[in-house]
């Protein structure tokens, strides 16, 4: 073969080669895009749908600055044509479609920046490239909020991540702010876990102004039971001021609000403890089943006596059943060993039918202690 001819074949190979890797430098995504108007002043709201063989559909929505959107005009009335452009580090977004009294949809195409992953990989954040290059620009993971973050010394970080702190709006001033407010923060996954709860920098300063000095899980915990600092600031005004934070959490889980404790306080007992408080509502002693005790009796119960009740089915229906035996007032105890060992009002009638009368209760019991049907 002659040399020209080896040199156009490798000349070809090389070109061939070249033309590859530019294909893969430049990988492109195609989907749907719709645009709709946005609440936000400055953005419109941008949606992007896209299916893969083997992989499902993906489906993203968020409002974007308007000024992102380069050669889009929104506020054309009527119908029109439209091509425009997204660029960001990851790579850039053409759009075509068109538009009717700026709302509208169409195609787009993501080129995936080449040089993006090698940049990402040196800044400490491996794998920003294939499909997640794509995703990585839709939440605007730019070089230098990947550098932030960094520099932030967050721990667990990664691609992944990086991408759940845009989507949660886990940023720099957000760190600071709930450091500067007395939180470690740098954790990644606890972080994620503050935002999508909704803990904010001004919840931590205002539970540390109530004497509280609470780490993320408590952070997290409070936010999903809702126990809030103004909620907090309720029950401090019914005397429970100091309440440890775990207490306050097992309030809001079990129901013990400001409206039972006022309830409970009415009916006489007025320094109740905390863990007594979450007895009554876990077994479901209201003040409205304590006034019905009353009414039968048993207005000076103490809170053991009326947990125990509940506990064993001491209700004012068995008390009324056992009133109209001639039991007029047993004792709390008996009512409790009665349940306990089976003395129904069913029992009592029995052993009257068999002129076992004008027994005391704690006869009663001992019978069916020792199996006397």
């Amino acid at each position: 073969m002659k040399p020209r001819t080896l040199l156009a074949l490798a000349l070809v190979a090389a070109c061939a080669i070249w033309l590859a890797a530019a294909r893969s430098s430049s990988q492109e995504d195609t989907g749907d895009w719709t645009i709709a108007r946005s609440d936000e002043p400055g953005k419109i709201q941008f949606s992007l749908m896209q299916s893969r063989y083997g992989s499902g559909h993906s489906n993203y929505s968020s409002d974007w600055p308007l000024d992102e959107f380069h050669g889009l005009d929104v506020s054309k009335p009527g119908r029109q044509e439209v091509r425009f452009t997204i660029s960001r580090d990851a790579g850039r977004f053409e759009c075509e479609g068109f538009l009717e009294n700026g709302e509208g949809a169409g195609r787009f195409h993501f080129f995936a920046d080449p040089k993006y992953a090698q940049e990402m990989s040196a800044t400490g954040f491996a794998g920003a490239d294939g499909e997640k290059q794509l995703a990585l620009a839709i939440h605007d993971v730019s070089l230098k909020f990947a550098q932030e973050m960094k520099d932030g010394h967050v721990e667990g970080l990664d691609t992944d991540k990086l991408i759940a702190f845009r989507i949660f709006g886990v940023s720099r001033r957000f760190i600071e702010d709930l450091r500067a407010a007395g939180v470690k923060a740098t954790d990644a996954d606890k972080l994620v876990a503050l935002r999508i709860h909704g803990v904010s920098p001004e919840m931590v300063r205002a539970l540390r102004a109530q004497g509280y000095q609470p780490d993320e899980d408590q952070l997290v915990a409070l936010r999903i039971h809702g126990a809030t600092p103004e909620w907090i600031e309720q029950m401090g005004a019914l005397g429970y001021r100091h309440v440890s934070l775990e207490q306050l959490i097992a309030f809001r889980i079990h129901g013990v609000t400001p409206q039972f404790i006022t309830k409970l306080q009415g009916l006489g007992y007025k320094q109740t403890e905390p863990d007594q408080l979450v007895a009554l509502r876990i077994h479901g002693a209201t003040p409205e089943w304590i006034e019905q005790m009353g009414t039968l009796g048993y207005s000076h119960l103490s809170l053991d006596q009326l947990v125990a009740f509940r506990i064993h089915g001491v209700t004012p229906e068995f008390i009324t059943k056992l009133q109209g035996l001639g039991y007029k007032h047993p004792e709390p105890d008996q009512l409790v060993a009665m349940q306990i060992h089976g003395v129904t009002p069913e029992y009592i009638e029995k052993l009257k039918s068999h002129g076992l009368k004008d027994l005391t209760a704690d006869q009663l019991v001992s019978l069916r202690i020792h199996g006397i049907d």
